[in-house]
């Protein structure tokens, strides 16, 4: 087929409503890709985390954010320094402004990984947030049949409950949304709890009296209470201090009172993005990092969870709760900011 000028791309304009723009088709810079999407998957957290802020704090006139950081697809034009990558070849592709909600975008080379020949477009398009989900896995450090829990059951949170699982862990999965409860439940949790007030008491028999070893919390905004709950579970030194790991992917914030004795000697670790190399343009564009010394790259990272999708490891199509066509991708949008009990995985089919 011939390049295309222009693209559909989903866009929040000043209001915070949903609106399909239409704009030019980005030149080829080198180490960049031109793909045609067949499939995204709208996260239901980081991008849309501001609507309701400009739905209270309307600016019309303020220019439109188009989103999207996950998608899949097949190549159409390949530029400078990707000579190995062949026009027809399907990729995974991520990065926020590339990999946008758009039937046609323009990636860096590092940012897109071959999609298995197991796994369809829509379960390659999962990458970006499944990646993020292996980092923030590693960043704690879960280990074969360490207690580990996850406080916050979306897609992050969902992925990083099968990847614990698959690693051996006795892994406990806490929400308030009883369907993301059930899918905690059908990707390996042992534990699933609802956030009634009993989260110590059972975490105490499930641990069978040791205590948590780690800990995620995959959720955006205030996290104060869930940290100092967290805390009350991890493991105890014989000095009565805690400890353990904790792990923090995503927006959320919290304040202690009597901080560091509230948290014990428990280590913090913060999950940013998807892995080294994102955000590094030279890396994003062609640079490697010597393996040697950066093992788990943030395209190593996609490359591995695909894998693990493949081999039936990870599940992400039972995360999927809408399909849409793009035209209608508000409907989906609307349904993860005002009724997230209702939604989940939005895939988007341009």
């Amino acid at each position: 087929m011939s390049r295309p000028k222009t693209r559909r791309v989903a866009a929040i304009d000043g209001s915070g409503q949903f609106i399909l723009i239409t704009e030019d088709v980005p030149e080829l810079k080198p180490g960049q890709v031109l793909v045609k999407n067949e499939a995204t998957v709208i996260s239901p957290g980081t991008e849309l985390g501001e609507v309701p802020n400009r739905r209270a704090n309307p600016k019309p006139d303020a220019r439109p954010r188009r989103f999207g950081y996950s998608s899949a697809g097949v190549v159409l034009e390949v530029g400078e320094g990707c000579d190995d990558i062949a026009v027809g070849a399907e990729l995974a592709c991520m990065g926020g402004g590339y990999a946008l909600h758009s039937d046609y975008v323009v990636v860096p080379r590092n940012l897109t990984v071959p999609k298995p020949a197991g796994l369809t477009f829509e379960e390659a398009a999962f990458a970006h947030l499944a990646a993020t989900s292996m980092h923030a896995v590693r960043r704690v450090e879960v280990g074969l049949c360490e207690h580990f829990l996850v406080v916050g059951l979306g897609i992050v949170g969902q992925i990083a409950v099968q990847l614990a699982a698959a690693a051996g862990a006795h892994v406990a999965a806490l929400d308030r949304i009883e369907h993301r409860l059930d899918l905690a439940d059908q990707g390996g949790a042992e534990l699933v709890l609802a956030g009634n007030g009993d989260e110590p008491e059972r975490v105490r028999e499930f641990t069978r009296g040791y205590g948590l070893d780690c800990a995620l919390i995959a959720f955006g905004g205030d996290a104060t209470a869930v940290v100092e709950m967290i805390a009350g579970m991890m493991k105890v030194a014989p000095d009565g201090h805690r400890m353990g790991r904790l792990g923090i992917v995503g927006g959320a914030q919290f304040q202690t009172k009597g901080w560091p004795v509230a948290v014990g000697n428990m280590d913090i670790r913060p999950s940013s993005r998807p892995g080294p190399g994102y955000h590094d343009d030279a890396w994003e564009h062609g640079r490697d990092y010597p393996p040697v010394f950066v093992q788990w790259t943030t395209r190593r990272n996609m490359e591995d969870c695909l894998r693990l999708a493949e081999v039936g490891k990870l599940d992400f199509e039972m995360l999927v709760t809408h399909r849409l066509p793009l035209d209608d991708f508000a409907e989906g949008a609307e349904a993860l900011v005002s009724n997230p009990a209702s939604a989940l995985g939005v895939v988007l089919k341009p």
